[in-house]
């Protein structure tokens, strides 16, 4: 009523009174739904009516830090401090101004002086708890989140800050121990089971997890975090239909993400079911058509299946969401092959270099790519930036065999052609598959047989 009458006197320009309470109420209505501008006309003619209400120029103060006018607040806050020494809701917003300003320390000193002269605490430990775990002192933000959770044990948002600064300390027995205690008291808290089966997942402690998300389900039965992190975990028990029936709840509670569909696409790919699998990686894409694992997925079936121009096709969508993952690259240079587009796969090949896979099997799979294109100077440069980072790898020797053989360097041939008996006779052979015409030569033949017989 009073928000109504306070409109209509907007509207019509009367001037109707209002006692103190009744204009906090507006005003605190239109801060909370970010109407400021009607928030100080309501501070403006309130203080009209009541010129020494302190709460009213309390929350001139929240206005002008709402619009992150940090000098006005400062000033006005000095002149209330003054008439008001002892008021909680000074130190408060002066604690406000410090953490804005990034002096967290400082902003800690004022809530100490707000709490002493506070009689309901909870909202100033949570503060507090807030400022610690700006610092990054996770021990004192836990002791005012536990001071909250003391004074209110329904107090979640406490409960979920507690279990964030075990975390950050990987204190995950310690996070059980307190979660156990905490539903000792409070049994039928579907948020604290929740919490407890997550620690309990991170310790990968997988049934004991279950149970707990079992509970959380149980008191909550719409609850929509517990059921996904109950998927989560049948699918760790390799379970994966019960998986998917938990998923598939969530899309019932709740609009359908991505995450859900490409969650239940994965559980009917281990199930062999391809085709079910494809179909809800396709509604994940559509549902979030930048999720570039989605694409990944969706190549990787078809690749599988040997479908390469589908899992080109696909593999296109990750890369030009992603184009600097080195592992999408490594897919394309192999889908590349399998088309015989031979160039593509030295873009693919050297975008994983550049991109830092520099493994073995990439300069090895550049390295056969060119010298099957015939440019076995650029292969050879590829070999020998491999060698500075593997050496005594029979797979890089024989490829040096066949590469300075082909270019004429007969004696550097055959010092290689060593190297790589010494390390792995039997890999030899890889020089009949790569370089079919060196493994003929007399001399080459020779040489392997001699060394047989040493």
């Amino acid at each position: 009523m009073s928000l109504l009458k306070f409109e209509s006197m907007l509207k019509t320009n009367n001037i109707y009174f209002f006692d103190l309470s009744e204009f906090e109420d507006i005003i605190v209505h239109y801060l909370d739904t970010g109407k400021i501008a009607l928030a100080k006309k309501a501070i403006k003619l309130g203080l009209e009516q009541h010129p020494q209400s302190i709460d009213l120029k309390l929350l001139m103060v929240e206005t002008y830090l709402v619009e992150n006018e940090i000098e006005k607040a400062s000033k006005l806050l000095k002149k209330i401090e003054v008439i008001a020494p002892q008021n909680e809701e000074v130190f408060i917003q002066k604690a406000t101004i410090n953490s804005k300003k990034g002096l967290h320390e400082e902003a800690i000193v004022n809530l100490q002086k707000a709490l002493s002269y506070s009689d309901d605490k909870i909202d100033i430990w949570s503060l507090m708890g807030m400022e610690y775990l700006y610092l990054e002192d996770f021990k004192n933000a836990r002791i005012n989140f536990t001071n909250c959770i003391e004074a209110d044990y329904e107090d979640y948002s406490a409960l979920y800050n507690i279990v964030y600064c075990f975390d950050m300390q990987k204190q995950h027995e310690e996070a059980l121990k307190y979660l156990n205690s905490y539903i000792d008291i409070n049994p039928y808290c579907e948020v604290a089971w929740h919490q407890l089966g997550r620690q309990q997942f991170v310790l990968e402690n997988y049934k004991e997890a279950l149970k707990a998300f079992d509970y959380a389900v149980l008191i909550d039965e719409s609850f929509l975090g517990g059921y996904l992190e109950k998927a989560k975990t049948l699918e760790q028990l390799n379970n994966y239909q019960e998986a998917i029936d938990n998923y598939l709840i969530t899309l019932e509670l709740d609009d359908p993400t991505a995450f859900a569909y490409l969650r239940i696409g994965e559980c009917y790919e281990k199930l062999e079911k391809l085709d079910a699998a494809v179909s809800y990686y396709k509604k994940a894409v559509h549902e979030d058509p930048l999720l570039d694992k989605a694409w990944i997925l969706l190549s990787n079936v078809y690749f599988d299946q040997e479908n390469y121009q589908k899992a080109a096709y696909y593999l296109s969508k990750a890369l030009k969401i992603d184009e600097d993952n080195a592992l999408y690259w490594r897919r394309y240079a192999e889908i590349n092959l399998r088309l015989s587009f031979f160039k593509k796969a030295v873009i693919g090949f050297n975008s994983c270099l550049e991109l830092g896979d520099t493994s073995p099997e990439i300069y090895m799979g550049l390295t056969d790519v060119l010298s099957f294109l015939g440019e076995f100077n650029e292969a050879l440069k590829v070999m020998l930036k491999a060698q500075k980072t593997y050496q005594h790898f029979a797979e890089l020797e024989y490829r040096f065999v066949g590469l300075f053989f082909l270019l004429d360097k007969e004696e550097y041939a055959f010092t290689h052609l060593i190297n790589g008996m010494r390390i792995d006779y039997e890999y030899h052979m890889i020089l009949s598959e790569l370089y079919p015409t060196v493994y003929e030569n007399e001399k080459i033949q020779k040489l392997l047989i001699d060394y047989k017989r040493i």
